[in-house]
Formats: C-alpha cells, structure tokens, sequence
C-alpha cells in the first residue's frame, strides 16, 4: 500500500465532488472552497457522492499528483466537518482502510517528570 510522510498535513474536502474534475479544477477547489494553498507540502482529500471514490491531489516540487482510489462494493466513512475539520497521515490511512475515523478513540499523551 502507498505510505504517506508522517508530517504531512491532510485537509478533507467535505462536500462531495464531481469525479470528472482533473487536477485543475481539484487546485482551483482547494483555493477557492478550502481557502488554502494548493502548492502548499500537503495533501487534498476528495470523495464522490456515493462516497466509494476518493482522489488525493499533492504538490510535489514541480508538480501535481492525483491519487484515486476505487472501492468496488463498499463506501468510505467520511467523518463529519465538525468532528474532523483535518486528519493526520495515520488518520488518513485510516480512512483509506474503512475505519470510522471519528469512532477511534487514542489514548491521551502522558508527560511524566520522573519514574515511580
């Protein structure tokens, strides 16, 4: 399966897409709808309407990639705008697997000063 950099920033575009739109038309989304850069180090996540499609538009140096991903008889669980305004690179490929994101509860992060 394809990794992406732990440090990159994943933003979802929530409302769904029209899967015909190329590169172009996804740059023009991402500056326009999201408010954000698209030549930024970050990826862009894109569903379709029956939610079994997904496209991943990146930056890299010189140029735009585009990643589809076809689900053939399930959907992808696409969390609310609200619960999950931005995912992290593992939430991602949560996502990209069929786990609800907004259900995975982690343990919170423990700083200690000393042992015992």
């Amino acid at each position: 399966m394809f990794r992406f950099d732990e440090g990159l920033k994943v933003y979802l575009h929530h409302p769904s897409v029209d899967f015909r739109m190329g590169i172009n038309g996804l740059a023009m989304l991402v500056e326009q709808a999201l408010g954000l850069d698209p030549f930024a180090e970050c990826v862009y996540v894109f569903r379709n309407r029956r939610r079994n499609r997904v496209k991943i538009l990146g930056w890299d140096r010189n140029g735009f990639w585009l990643l589809l991903k076809r689900l053939e008889e399930d959907k992808f669980i696409w969390p609310d705008e609200a619960a999950v305004p931005t995912l992290t690179v593992e939430q991602l490929h949560w996502l990209l697997e069929g786990i609800d994101v907004a259900a995975v509860q982690r343990h919170p992060r423990r700083v200690y000063e000393r042992v015992g």
